[in-house]
């Protein structure tokens, strides 16, 4: 204990000198870590600043508001969210569309780096990875926030321009699993605001509310005392406090301004019960909740730290014994979890929730209620609380060393916690140090009374989900079951452990590397083994605590002719991975791998096999270790085949009432020409599944080493690298095959398409999906290039479809080129609309490609595509995975990416606009046209 105390005390210093006396209880507030700059302006605004450097150069900027949906009244239901939508669309010194233009043209693109969010109680705008270079982009930006907290200019012009793009939103959001929530909410949260607030609002409210009563609500709400500032980067913490100083004081405090209530949810000692259901639901599931009143101070204290690692280790204790029923072929359920966390503000849940097979739902109610009083009865073992104790810290570990790569929005969040709720920010080191010693202080017998708590009766909800073309529960069936859990026969867990070595090592016989090479302009090495078998090695520790592998042969499944066999071929990745290793099934070896950070998975994609791992450092041994067990003793378990099997099917049987799923499944089988190798998820496709043939078929895919290419890139030393290649790759077994890919002309259509295709919809709306399909060489100038159009139609839809049009909440664009089995290029645009609006807009896109083609971009628009992919490309080059894709590219595509002529810096610097439109221009000519029309069925 007096160990304990001495590391909070240090805690609460933080670098300050602690006094000898200075005493520590589990109700002292949680230190801000030191690396913060935090103030409050007299107005009442807070601010959070903070140095970092992940990535360089750039700099996050968010503004939170601590006002969400739950603060509307009845007719402004959906204003707090149309609000943040405003944001974008005028302020006092950026006009209309000006925020966005403005950082556009530095690369700061709009969704991926400029966004913003509401939810019940809060709404958050970011500009996030900003360039610092820039000479008074950071002032800009700060400039931008200011606008955001009080000088919004809400034109009458803007307000009914956005009505359009928010409706859209509303019916693009209303699938079936909002539609479910929508019915299950107003019971679970019964007597309180969130019961009738949703964020997107009413439809209603939306198109006619008057423009006085969103200003009002803006009045109101946006306000200092409700506001803060968050600036993380590679900035001068003291120079942005000093402008923020300067910029945010002068923002008037709102005069007798509106209290800011907390929303409580009434409690109920009766057990609620809700059938939440739809036509358009494909899965099935049966959730208990449990809410829970959360303490009232603020900020955390020490206490509240400790008890996250209670819950955070019974969480991860009750869903390893889950996950171990999972493996059983004869498991009752599909998926299943029990854990407790935050819910809504200011309250915890506790959640038993299974997702059921059709016909069974009583079986898995009963089997996820089983395991909830089996822990509440016996408890958790001490051998389950240790792995979970490991398992945590490893993950701190983890996080400690690599603590130089956090990024800025992650610290970011982690703020805005802080200002909301006064969640505690410690920083990533006082957290290790204080897990290490408190950790080992937590036992089995507080997580078993922590979990007693929660298994109280009170405050308890069932919720059925699920679609109306099943039978389900009733109440009375629902609630007996819940009630009688106390009473059933059960008996304790066992837990199964082996001290087994995972492999042994002394019956491995080494092999030897026969040639080296120097491969200078990556500094890298090639080495070809005495088995055939090659590894391109890299040292690279720009991540230091990050040591991945990657194999590459060439094959895959399309190797595989019978298309009777393809189907069980097409599901060895999914299924292998849960058959374990070795002589170890898959609970087993996730036991044998407590407190290491590491994982190898296996896989037959269609054109080849692949092997990719990834380890800390420290358990690097260990995942070259695994990487030869899975490879020369691969395991085939009946048992787990037959579950997974299982949950697949269950995941099917009423795949067809998902309209996403028939759009999915009509887009894969129309733009692949119907080709008899495109396989659809249905239950005749499951059943077809078999376990001798995927073995059969991954055996024979994965029996020769001497066709594998290994990157090896990370953290570790030439020393050790070639000694473990030597002991783990050079030993596989191997043969002599070199084997290339079969082209099996899965192509696009020879000819143009036109498709309209009805569906049932609960809330109607059309669905336009174009394609653009053209073969041409690949090369990296017309891969940027097709980034470039990408980017140009992206800018060109949002401001004609969205913002002029406000037809839809978004048009997606998509735009590559595959090399493989034959290079092609494809272009794609999607989006929702209201079905009578369809034509006219589909007429708004297509006039957009066309005169992209005829009248070509203009600068502004190509200037800011390309400064945005040199902005990230410049991220990239700060992290292991840069150099990775480096000697990937050039094994398997035979790309060298430090030539001028294929390095993405060198060409994207060459290409012009000219080339640009020159590209889109034949492009499009020559393309094989698709068009898709999903309307709602009459």
């Amino acid at each position: 204990m007096r160990k304990l105390l001495s590391l909070l005390v240090i805690l609460l210093t933080l670098g300050s000198i602690a006094t000898v006396n200075a005493q520590v209880t589990m109700d002292t507030p949680a230190p801000l870590d030191q690396n913060v700059r935090k103030g409050v302006l007299p107005n009442g605004l807070t601010y959070y600043i903070r140095h970092n450097e992940e990535p360089k150069d750039r700099a996050s900027f968010y503004i939170v508001q601590n006002v969400g949906a739950l603060l509307e009244n009845d007719d402004q239901n959906g204003l707090a969210h149309f609000l943040e939508h405003m944001a974008f669309n005028g302020t006092e010194h950026f006009k209309g569309k000006g925020i966005l233009n403005t950082l556009q043209k530095h690369g700061v693109e709009f969704g991926r780096n400029i966004n913003a969010y509401t939810a019940f109680n809060e709404t958050a705008y970011n500009l996030s990875e900003v360039p610092t270079g820039p000479k008074g982009l950071v002032d800009t930006c700060l400039l931008v926030l200011k606008d955001w907290t009080n000088y919004l200019l809400l034109t009458e012009e803007e307000i009914d321009s956005e009505r359009g793009v928010i409706s859209e939103e509303w019916r693009t959001r209303r699938n079936a699993g909002f539609r479910v929530r929508n019915q299950f909410f107003p019971v679970l949260l019964k007597g309180s605001k969130y019961a009738v607030r949703d964020v997107i609002g009413d439809y209603d409210i939306i198109n006619n509310f008057k423009y006085k009563t969103l200003r009002d609500f803006y009045h109101d709400w946006y306000r200092t005392d409700l506001q803060c500032i968050i600036v993380v980067g590679d900035v001068d913490v003291d120079k942005i406090e000093g402008k923020v100083k300067e910029m945010f004081s002068s923002v008037p405090a709102v005069k007798n301004e509106k209290p800011r209530p907390f929303f409580d949810i009434p409690y109920h000692k009766e057990t609620y019960f809700v059938k939440a259901l739809d036509k358009e639901m494909s899965q099935n599931s049966i959730t208990v909740y449990k809410l829970d009143r959360t303490s009232q101070k603020n900020p955390e204290t020490i206490g509240d730290i400790r008890n996250s690692y209670v819950k955070s280790l019974m969480n991860s204790m009750f869903n390893a014994r889950i996950q171990e029923l999972l493996q059983k072929g004869d498991s009752p359920f599909i998926w299943g979890a029990v854990s407790a966390s935050g819910f809504v503000r200011g309250y915890d849940c506790f959640t038993a929730s299974v997702g059921v097979k059709p016909g069974k739902e009583k079986e898995g109610y009963q089997a996820i209620l089983n395991e909830w009083e089996r822990a509440a009865r016996f408890g958790f073992q001490t051998s389950e609380i240790d792995r979970a104790r490991l398992n945590m810290i490893s993950g701190l570990e983890s996080q400690y060393k690599k603590r130089d790569k956090i990024s800025n929005d992650r610290y970011c969040r982690q703020l805005q916690s802080n200002f909301l709720t006064g969640s505690s920010v410690i920083g990533i080191e006082a957290e290790y140090q204080f897990a290490q010693a408190v950790l080992p202080t937590i036992q089995v017998e507080e997580v078993n009374n922590f979990l007693k708590h929660w298994s109280k009766d009170g405050n308890r909800t069932v919720v059925i989900s699920g679609s109306t073309e099943v039978e389900h529960m009733s109440e009375t069936e629902a609630l007996s079951m819940l009630t009688a859990m106390k009473d059933t026969k059960l008996e304790p867990y066992v837990d199964k452990v082996t001290n087994e070595p995972l492999v042994d090592v002394e019956k491995i016989k080494a092999g030897t590397i026969v040639e080296e090479k120097t491969l200078s302009q990556f500094d890298a090495k090639e080495w070809t083994l005495s088995n055939g078998a090659k590894v391109l090695y890299r040292f690279a520790d720009i991540d230091k605590d990050k040591v991945v592998i990657d194999g590459h042969s060439w094959g895959g499944t399309s190797k595989v002719s019978d298309v009777n066999k393809l189907i069980s071929a097409n599901f060895i990745s999914d299924f292998v991975a849960s058959y374990g290793a070795g002589d170890f099934d898959a609970t087993s070896l996730k036991k044998m791998l407590t407190g290491k950070r590491v994982s190898v998975r296996m896989s037959v994609g269609g054109l080849s096999e692949n092997i990719s791992g990834y380890a800390v450092p420290k358990d690097f041994e260990t995942m070259m270790q695994l990487l030869y067990l899975k490879f020369q003793s691969p395991r085939f378990d009946k048992q787990a085949f037959d579950a997974q099997k299982s949950r697949y099917a269950a995941y099917v049987a009423n795949l067809d009432k998902n309209p996403d799923a028939i759009r999915r499944d009509s887009i894969s089988v129309i733009t692949k020409d119907h080709n008899p190798r495109v396989m659809l998820l249905s239950p005749a496709t499951i059943e077809k599944v078999n376990f001798d043939t995927m073995k059969s078929i991954y055996l024979d895919r994965m029996k020769d080493a001497s066709d594998f290419t290994f990157v090896l890139v990370g953290n570790v030393k030439e020393d050790e690298a070639k000694k473990m290649v030597c002991k783990y790759i050079a030993s596989l077994n191997a043969g002599d095959r070199k084997e290339k890919f079969v082209d099996n002309k899965v192509t696009f259509p020879k000819k143009d398409v036109n498709r309209e295709i009805a569906i049932k919809l609960e809330t109607p709306k059309t669905t336009e999906h174009m394609r653009f399909n053209q073969y041409m060489k690949y090369s990296v100038k017309s891969d940027l290039c097709m980034d470039i159009v990408k980017a140009v139609l992206d800018f060109r839809f949002t401001e004609k479809v969205r913002e002029e049009a406000g037809g839809t909440y978004g048009v997606g664009v998509g735009a590559f080129i595959k090399q493989y089995p034959k290079s092609a290029a494809t272009l794609v645009v999607q989006f929702d609309c209201k079905p009578d609006r369809a034509d006219e807009l589909m007429t708004i896109v297509r006039a957009q490609i066309d005169n992209m083609c005829k009248e070509g971009i203009s600068e502004e628009d190509f200037s800011k595509a390309v400064k945005n992919m040199k902005k990230n490309f410049a991220q990239a080059k700060d992290h292991n995975s840069y150099y990775e894709r480096q000697l990937t590219a050039y094994i398997q595509d035979g790309v060298d990416m430090t030539e001028d002529k294929n390095n993405p810096d060198a060409v994207l610097a060459e290409i012009t606009k000219s080339d640009v439109e020159k590209f889109v221009r034949k492009f499009i000519k020559k393309s094989e046209k698709i068009h898709i029309e999903f309307a709602p069925a009459k």
